[in-house]
Parts: structure tokens; C-alpha cells; sequence
């Protein structure tokens, strides 16, 4: 019998063609789902408790540096995990770089206390994550500096090395931390530097009003920063912006107590770097000694600029200084103007209520002053019956528009 034979038109050719690519994205996706579900399968959970640490008793220090190396090293997804329970350690140190795949999670389930003994930090800081990529830190747990009994050796003059930090990250890039509570941390409680690509976002940052140093968040020497939807009140400033900081994003922060959001001390040592490209919007101060604040000092030992900062949509509920530019810190023991130039700063549609006589000063030095400040819809009234100034400026001559209450300075 003889067989007939197939005719395949132009359009019968691409039907079957595109059957066979069809086919082959099928068997494409079938392949990456399986790499990716082996991959998921592989993935290791670095417990702690695996490594030696031991909730409720002794010193847990090597434990976590322990199941930090392993994981550091895994070939495949690695996972550290602090499970529920209470844990003490002293200096920590997760340093890279590391092999395993990035993300390299960090998840603090439980809490950390940090060892009262302040001797045990020989750089200053408890827990250190330096010279790493990728990292991620988060888990709802908490990190306690347990810092009441050594806030009465803090030197506010700065003179001495600072008390620790709680957590600082160091030499990173490309790493965040989300869903953390610090609470009373012996100095700082999460410090940045040297660092780029970082997200900071949903921590809750908590030490008395007359804790001393310390800071909520302190950067210098990093490039693009987020920071966000997070509660801060300590007994410094909520989040302060140091030297060498570029590309910096400041995003629905609740400060309060403390000294406000601020950009500085700048010019207070040698070789320090320019800030540039500050955003600090839609974020609510209450009750903080400050608002909106850039702070240098005087007899500045390095030249150095602070320009393209915007302050907007800012929210004030009693706070003493809602925005203030003061280039006379420290004025007591430094008699030379400060070499830091202010300019291109804005203020826009600030809003609330303060307890100072003065709500907006705008106090620049006289060897560099103030260029390119302008200020627009500022809204600020007094608590009670205190009857409030206009805008003070010195040695500089700021734009206005929108509306300015208490007034433009004459």
C-alpha cells in the first residue's frame, strides 16, 4: 500500500515550529524549577546552639563566631540562626569575605545581652560584620548593650575612646538589616561606615533620654544608605549623618527622645571627606532637643562641604530646635570659625509645634558662610503662650517662599 504523502505548507512550518520552541521553554522551566527546589533543599540552618553557645548560662561567644564560620564557608545557602533564649556574649566578630551563596542570613530570634564587662571590647563595638557581601540581618529578635552601668564612663567630650557600639557594620556592601530591636546600648547602637548599599529598615531603637552617646544610627564613609519606617529614642541623636556620607536616603523615621536627625559633628578631625546627597523626608520628631539639624565645629583642622541636603515633609511635636544649622559647636574650647561650607540646602513643608524662643536659626560661619539655603511652607507655633522670634541668620542670606511662620529673619 502505498503511503501518501504529507504536504506542509508555510503555515503548517511555523505551527510546528513553534510547538518545538514551546516544547523547549517547557523543559527549560521544568530544569531551573528543579535547580531552584534543590537548591532551596540544600539550603543549611547554622544553629548556634549546635556550635556552643548556651541560652540562660555562661558566655556564648565562640558558639556564635563558631556557627558563623561554618556557615561563612558553606559551598551552598547558609543560614545562622539564633533561636529563642537568652544569650551572652562579649566582642563577636562575623568577619568575611565569605564563600557561601549571598544572601548569608543572619536571623536573631532570641536575644543577646551584651557582657557588662567593657574591657572585653577592644574595638569598641560588641557585635562586629565586617568585610562581607551580602549579608542580611533580621529575625524579630532583640540585641541588649546592657549599657546602664557603664553610661557613667561615657566622655562627652569625646576626648576618650567612645564606649561600644552595639552592632556595626564595616567593610560590607550590599548587605540590609530589618526587624531588629536594640535596646540600651552601652554607645552607639547600630553604626555604619566604609560601607555602600546598605538598607536599614523596621528597627525599633530604644535608651533613656539621659543616656549619654547614645546614638540610634551613626554613618561616615558610606555610599548609598536607606534608611527607613523605624522607631528611634535614645539619648543622642536618632540618626546622625557623618562624614564622608554620599548618596543617603532618610525615609518615615518616629525620633524621639533624643537630639534629632542630624548631619554631623563635621570638621572635627583631620581628612575628613565632603556629604553630599541628603534626603530626610516624611519623618515625625517629639519632644527632641532637636529637629532638622547640621552641626560643625569650630576651628575646623580639614576643609571639607555639605551640600545637596533636603529636609521635607517634616512632622514636630515640641521639640526645642526644629531646624537649626549651628557651625559653632563646641565653641567652648575652639575660638576659630569652622572651615565646613554649608550649601545647597532646602527645608521644605516642616510643621508643628516647638518650645524655643527661636524655632529656626540659621548659624553659619563667617569664614565659610551659608550659600544657597532656601526655605519653603515652614509652619512651626509655640506650646503654650511662649511668644517666638523670627528666623535668626547669621552669615547667611536663605531664600524664602510659601508660607513662614514665625517669619523670615531681617
Amino acid at each position: 500500500m502505498a503511503i501518501p504523502k504529507l504536504q506542509i505548507n508555510n503555515v503548517g512550518l511555523i505551527f510546528l515550529f513553534g510547538i518545538a520552541i514551546f516544547s523547549s521553554k517547557v523543559a527549560d522551566s521544568a530544569t531551573f524549577g528543579s535547580r531552584r527546589g534543590l537548591l532551596e533543599a540544600e539550603s543549611t540552618v547554622f544553629d548556634v546552639t549546635k556550635h556552643g553557645a548556651k541560652p540562660e548560662g555562661g558566655d556564648s561567644t565562640m558558639g556564635f563566631i563558631a556557627a558563623w564560620k561554618a556557615a561563612c564557608q558553606s559551598t551552598g545557602p547558609a543560614k545562622v540562626v539564633v533561636p529563642p533564649g537568652t544569650f551572652t556574649t562579649g566582642e563577636t566578630i562575623f568577619q568575611g569575605p565569605c564563600k557561601c551563596p549571598k544572601p548569608l542570613i543572619l536571623e536573631i530570634q532570641g536575644t543577646l545581652m551584651s557582657n557588662k564587662d567593657i574591657s572585653l571590647y577592644s574595638r569598641a563595638a560588641w557585635l562586629i560584620i565586617e568585610k562581607v557581601e551580602g549579608v542580611t540581618v533580621t529575625g524579630g529578635g532583640t540585641l541588649n548593650g546592657q549599657g546602664k552601668d557603664s553610661w557613667q564612663f561615657a566622655d562627652r567630650s569625646g576626648a576618650s575612646p567612645p564606649l561600644p557600639s552595639s552592632l556595626v557594620f564595616t567593610g560590607v556592601k550590599g548587605c540590609s538589616i530589618n526587624n531588629i530591636s536594640f535596646v540600651d546600648s552601652k554607645g552607639v547602637h547600630l553604626k555604619i561606615s566604609e560601607s555602600s548599599d546598605v538598607s536599614v529598615s523596621n528597627l525599633k531603637i530604644t535608651a533613656p533620654d539621659s543616656s549619654p552617646n547614645t546614638d540610634g544610627l551613626h554613618l561616615s564613609s558610606v555610599t548609598n544608605i536607606n534608611i527607613t519606617d523605624s522607631d528611634i529614642g535614645t539619648g543622642d541623636d536618632c540618626i546622625g549623618i557623618g562624614h564622608g556620607s554620599n548618596n543617603i536616603l532618610v525615609s518615615n523615621i518616629k525620633c524621639g527622645p533624643g537630639h534629632g536627625l542630624s548631619i554631623g559633628s563635621l570638621g572635627k578631625r583631620e581628612a575628613e571627606k565632603d556629604v553630599k546627597g541628603i534626603i530626610i523626608r516624611n519623618c515625625t520628631l517629639k519632644g527632641t532637643t532637636n529637629g532638622a539639624r547640621i552641626k560643625t565645629y569650630m576651628d575646623s583642622p580639614s576643609s571639607l562641604q555639605v551640600s545637596d541636603v533636603l529636609y521635607e515633609d517634616i512632622i514636630l511635636d515640641n521639640v526645642k530646635n526644629p531646624i537649626i544649622i549651628d557651625q559653632h559647636y563646641n565653641s567652648k574650647t575652639r575660638k576659630k570659625e569652622s572651615t565646613v561650607k554649608v550649601k545647597d540646602v532646602r527645608f521644605k513643608n516642616i510643621r508643628g509645634t516647638t518650645n524655643s524662643k527661636i524655632p529656626v536659626a540659621l548659624n553659619c560661619s563667617e569664614a565659610m558662610p551659608c550659600e544657597g539655603l532656601e526655605l519653603h511652607d515652614i509652619d512651626i507655633a509655640p506650646v503654650g503662650n511662649v511668644p517666638i522670634q523670627p528666623t535668626a541668620c547669621q552669615n547667611a542670606k536663605p531664600i524664602f517662599s510659601g508660607k513662614i511662620t514665625p517669619g523670615e529673619c531681617k
